[in-house]
Formats: C-alpha cells, sequence, structure tokens
C-alpha cells in the first residue's frame, strides 16, 4: 500500500490562504494583534499538519493495518504539536486576541478534513 501525501500538500495551501486571508480581516477589523494572533492561530493547525504528513511520509506500512497505525502515530503526534503550540503561543504572547486565534485555528482544521475529499489522488 501506498500513501499519497498530494492531498495533504493542497491541504496545506488552502490553510495558509485561508490564514492569511483570516489575518486580513481580523488586521481590518481589530488591528495588528487582531491579526498576528491569526497568523498564529492559523500557523498553529498549518504546522501540525505538516508534522502530521511528514510522519506518515516516514512510515511505509505494507498492510492495512500497518497504513492504520501510521496514520493513528501522525494523529498522535499531530495532537501534541497542536496541544504544545498552544500552551508556546497562549503562555507567552499577552496581548493575542482570542478570536482571531482560535477562528483561524478552527477553520484551517476543518479545511484539513478536505484532504479526505480529494479524489484526485
Amino acid at each position: 500500500m501506498s500513501l499519497s501525501l498530494q492531498p495533504y500538500r493542497l491541504v496545506l495551501q488552502w490553510q495558509a490562504i485561508a490564514t492569511f486571508a483570516i489575518a486580513a480581516v481580523a488586521g481590518l477589523w481589530a488591528g495588528g494583534h487582531a491579526a498576528l494572533s491569526a497568523l498564529l492561530g492559523g500557523v498553529v493547525s498549518l504546522s501540525a499538519s505538516a508534522v502530521y504528513a511528514f510522519v506518515l511520509a516516514l512510515s511505509r506500512p505494507t498492510t492495512a493495518g500497518g497504513t492504520l497505525g501510521a496514520m493513528f502515530r501522525a494523529e498522535a503526534t499531530k495532537i501534541v504539536v497542536i496541544l504544545g503550540e498552544f500552551w508556546l503561543v497562549l503562555a507567552t504572547y499577552k496581548d493575542i486576541v482570542l478570536a482571531a486565534f482560535f477562528l483561524a485555528f478552527v477553520v484551517t482544521v476543518l479545511l484539513n478534513r478536505m484532504a479526505l475529499l480529494d479524489r484526485n489522488s
């Protein structure tokens, strides 16, 4: 079995575009701290998605069970990255605009699910 990473590359592009769009709107809405907060929210999801794809690419499963195990390992790693980055951002950035941060994060996480709908890869 071979895992195609093309859907994940596409999703990373969508996530980056959404992050910048939300940051632009947040910046116009509430200023620089809101724009930076939205960028950070998107970066948390983007980097976690990149780590997921990287961990998945490292595995070379030969069975369906091996593929499932590789996906579980990648998802667990992604969750650890998200929790660590949440802690880092929320503990260090005192002027964070939570609405912008979490909106960008949630939108990019929802875009991550779009990889499941890509039938071309």
